[in-house]
């Protein structure tokens, strides 16, 4: 429950900081840019070292990676034939593609599943969201923001990313058994945790609920695709066709039914693919998938 209470906290002291004339009105990219350049990369040199690699990574993996192509395929061939613009585009793959599987994710995980399904969900964030926002993530919005980039120049964008340089260096001492000194990494664990308050108040900065707002057909699109067309793809992949059974199934499909992930929305903010839609999506969609969520559960069981 302190998780999510803070989740609200955090959200709704952003929106509040909209009313104080002294705050700076555009703060929240100041916050992005914290949460790009240091919360990111510390948490992948904490947790990324700790994973073991095996073959029980591959249905939690699919989550992300399975989940980032089946949203990109979704909007993209929407976009096209509705001709949609390219950062509307961008937005809607990027945070329907996502799922908030560690902060929203790991409490509910937790309390549905105990410590067990707890390792399984963390499997589901790190090689597997985390890595697919690093990656493909970047790659979207770099492709999606503006013009068209050559490869050299998307490539580029996507090494010079500091949560991607952070995981390379991370992913070198998981293949290399190498650990950082335990005080190093009681650092990196205490920074990596400043993600989501400050990434949620920098939601909360951007945060308009307008009723007149052209936004809320794509929100309503948005979400209904990450909220109950992404988790019921996987429930038919995993347990119909599949034919899988166990904790790691329900914890990995559980899983894809979370709200938009954070760090998706600030990314799509970050390049311009339009933040007013992207903020809505978090903050109408962490609420919701609280119901969504239930909705699956009671679905497994």
């Amino acid at each position: 429950m302190e998780n999510i209470i803070l989740l609200f906290l955090c959200l709704i002291l952003g929106v509040a900081l909209q009313k104080v004339p002294q705050f700076p009105k555009n703060a929240y990219q100041s916050l992005n840019q914290y949460v790009i350049y240091v919360s990111l990369p510390a948490m992948a040199l904490y947790y990324i070292p700790k994973i073991t690699i095996s073959l029980a990574l591959l249905y939690p993996l699919g989550i992300a990676w399975l989940g980032f192509g089946l949203s990109f395929v979704f909007f993209y061939t929407l976009g096209t034939y509705f001709k949609w613009s390219k950062k509307l585009i961008g937005c809607l793959i990027l945070t329907g593609g996502l799922s908030n599987t560690s902060f929203v994710g790991f409490p509910i995980i937790e309390a549905l599943f105990g410590a067990e399904g707890l390792k399984t969900a963390i499997i589901v964030d790190q090689p597997g969201s985390f890595v697919v926002v690093t990656t493909l993530g970047i790659l979207v919005a770099a492709s999606f923001s503006r013009g068209n980039l050559s490869t050299t120049e998307i490539v580029l964008k996507i090494v010079k990313f500091p949560p991607f340089i952070a995981f390379t260096i991370a992913l070198c001492c998981t293949l290399f058994s190498l650990e950082f000194p335990e005080a190093l990494q009681n650092s990196f664990l205490r920074i990596g945790n400043t993600v989501t308050p400050v990434a949620l108040v920098a939601v909360g900065l951007q945060l308009k609920i307008d009723t007149r707002s052209k936004h809320w057909r794509f929100l309503t699109l948005g979400l209904l695709f990450k909220l109950i067309l992404m988790p019921a793809f996987f429930f038919l992949l995993y347990k119909i066709v599949l034919g899988g059974k166990g904790l790691e199934i329900d914890v990995s499909i559980m899983e894809s039914a979370m709200a938009p992930m954070i760090t998706g929305a600030i990314l799509a903010s970050n390049y311009g693919l339009k933040p007013k839609l992207s903020s809505m999506m978090i903050g109408i969609g962490i609420p919701l998938s609280l119901l969504t969520v239930a909705f699956w559960y009671w679905v497994l069981s």
